[in-house]
């Protein structure tokens, strides 16, 4: 991989040589790899073949959590949330004891290591909201909870320069990875002013299919604003608003199984 240089930086290939663009800039890089047809049939690369097999499912699943919290994940900014997920995602499917490898797919897997996951790494909700809170999943009820005792804003939160104002957010999801569906539901404190104010007591809970047999997912989130002659604006696009995964339920235990 070489840096391009020079005022004219060039997209597409030439000869052996392929030129792109990056986050880190124009680059170029020599054309090379194996012959796909090969990689598909030849048995010295079964490794290969299994292993990318498992990270298309694992690139499935993380789309579709995504797609499970895109109202929450709409004012979230970090370009690099779906290669992220999709490398945890691809944890969740190694872990699975059940199928062979190249089988191995997320609801076998053990969705319980997605638990902390940062979808905003320039805003992470461990270093943006101190004030302490207790989560509960009730599969039975299809209830999933965040509890928030009250809390001075100015100083359980880490807001970012400009912010004057800052709502909590919850979401649950029932994510049926095989069939590619779910169900999902989400909730909100009200705008509140980042100031010595202390908030109410707040009780965040969402409601999915009761006695599910699917994961379960539990995202917490802040979101901040900007108050300009009264109204409330989001603030830099997101950049900073903090969002993650603080419990899951992965697949319960099977009546009579070991």
């Amino acid at each position: 991989m070489a840096r391009q240089s020079g005022i004219l930086p060039l997209k597409g290939t030439i000869g052996n040589i392929t030129f792109y663009k990056t986050k880190a800039g124009h680059l170029a890089r020599e054309k090379g790899g194996i012959d796909a047809n090969r990689i598909a049939t030849d048995p010295a690369f079964v490794r290969t073949r299994e292993n990318g097999a498992e990270f298309g499912r694992a690139g499935k699943a993380g789309k579709l959590l995504r797609t499970a919290f895109r109202a929450m994940l709409l004012n979230i900014g970090d370009s690099y949330m779906t290669s992220r997920l999709t490398r945890e995602m691809v944890k969740v499917i190694q872990a699975d004891a059940t199928n062979v490898r190249g089988k191995r797919n997320a609801i076998d897997g053990e969705a319980e290591l997605l638990k902390g996951f940062e979808f905003n790494i320039n805003g992470r909700l461990g270093g943006t909201l101190y004030a302490p809170f207790t989560t509960a999943i009730d599969r039975a009820a299809g209830a999933l909870k965040v509890d928030i005792p009250a809390f001075l804003p100015i100083n359980m939160l880490a807001s970012p320069a400009g912010a004057t104002h800052f709502k909590i957010q919850a979401a649950g999801a029932e994510i049926d990875f095989e069939a590619e569906t779910f169900v999902n539901g989400n909730t909100a404190s009200a705008e509140l002013a980042i100031d010595a104010t202390a908030t109410a007591v707040m009780n965040l809970a969402v409601n999915v299919t009761a006695n599910s047999t699917k994961p379960l997912f539990l995202a917490l989130g802040v979101e901040f604003y900007q108050q300009v002659n009264g109204a409330l604006y989001s603030l830099k696009n997101g950049a900073y608003n903090a969002l993650a995964l603080v419990n899951i339920s992965g697949m319960p235990a099977t009546p009579g199984g070991v």
